[in-house]
C-alpha cells in the first residue's frame, strides 16, 4: 500500500514537471531518493511518462490530426513532420548509445541537484534576454533550426537540465518566440519520450515483475491527469509572464535537495 500510495505521488510530480522546464525526472529521482522509493532498473521515472505523452497528444489531438491529413497535399505539413523528426533523431541516438551510462551513472542526486541549480541560473539569464524573436510559429522553424534545437536536446540527458528547459532555452536564443519555444517542446516531446520508453520497455521488460507493473500503471494514470492541467496553462503563463518563476523554483528545489542530501544522506 505504501508503495502504490508513492507512486501516486511520484505520477503526481511526473504529470506537473514533464512539461515545464523544471526536469521530471530531477524531480522524480530526488522525490524518489528521499521517500526511499527504489524502481527495478530505474524504470519507473521513464516508463511513467508514457502517461505525460498521452496527455499531451489529446491536448494536440485536433492538431495532429489536422497536420497528418495534410501530409499528402500540403508541403508545409511534411516539412513541419520532417523538423521534428530531424530535432529527434540526435537524442534518440545518443540516448540508445549512453543508456547504460546514463542509468547508472547519471542518475545521481548530487549531479540532480547541481543541474537544476545550473538550469535555473541559466534560465533567469535567457527569460531577461532582450532576443530578436523571428519565429512566432512553431511549424515553420527553418530545418536547421530543428536540428540546433535537436543538439541542444541532448543535455536534457544528464537528469536535472530538463528536456524541456533545453529545448525552450534553444529555440528562444535560434529566435523563437517565448510561446513558440514552449510549443514545440511539446511537439517535440512526443517521438522522444515514446522512444524513451519503448527503448526502456524492450531493455527491462524481462526484470519487470507483476508490483512493478502495477506501481508502473499506477503512476501512469496519475501523471496523465496531472499533465492534462499543466499542458493547458503553461503556454498562457510563459507568454504573459516568461519562465522567471521556474528558475527560482529550479534553483530552491536543488538548494532544498543539496541541504538534503548533507542532512540526511
Amino acid at each position: 500500500m505504501e508503495n502504490l500510495i508513492e507512486a501516486i505521488i511520484l505520477g503526481v510530480v511526473e504529470g506537473l514537471t514533464e512539461f515545464l522546464p523544471v526536469s521530471s525526472t530531477g524531480h522524480l529521482l530526488l522525490l524518489g531518493h528521499f521517500l526511499g522509493f527504489e524502481s527495478n532498473g530505474k524504470s519507473f521515472e521513464v516508463l511513467v511518462q508514457l502517461g505525460a505523452i498521452l496527455a499531451i497528444m489529446l491536448v494536440y489531438f485536433r492538431r495532429l490530426l489536422d497536420i497528418a491529413m495534410r501530409l499528402g497535399s500540403d508541403p508545409q505539413a511534411r516539412r513541419f513532420v520532417l523538423g521534428v523528426l530531424v530535432a529527434f533523431l540526435p537524442a534518440a541516438l545518443i540516448g540508445a548509445l549512453a543508456h547504460g551510462f546514463i542509468k547508472t551513472v547519471l542518475f545521481n542526486p548530487v549531479l540532480v541537484c547541481t543541474s537544476l541549480i545550473a538550469g535555473g541560473l541559466v534560465l533567469m539569464v535567457v527569460d531577461e534576454l532582450e532576443l530578436e524573436v523571428k519565429h512566432e510559429d512553431a511549424t515553420r522553424f527553418p530545418l536547421s533550426m530543428y536540428l540546433k534545437i535537436g543538439l541542444v536536446q541532448c543535455l536534457a540527458m544528464i537528469p536535472g537540465v530538463s528536456r524541456s528547459g533545453s529545448t525552450i532555452v534553444g529555440a528562444m536564443l535560434l529566435g523563437a518566440s517565448k510561446r513558440a519555444a514552449a510549443e514545440f517542446s511539446f511537439f517535440l516531446a512526443m517521438p522522444t519520450m515514446a522512444g524513451a520508453f519503448a527503448y526502456d520497455l524492450l531493455k527491462n521488460y524481462k526484470t519487470l515483475t507483476f508490483d512493478d507493473t502495477i506501481l508502473i500503471v499506477v503512476g501512469f494514470i496519475a501523471a496523465f491527469c496531472s499533465a492534462l492541467l499543466v499542458v493547458r496553462l503553461f503556454l498562457d503563463y510563459v507568454s504573459k509572464r516568461g519562465f522567471a518563476l521556474f528558475a527560482w523554483w529550479r534553483i530552491i528545489v536543488g538548494m532544498v535537495g543539496l541541504a538534503g542530501l548533507w542532512i540526511v544522506g
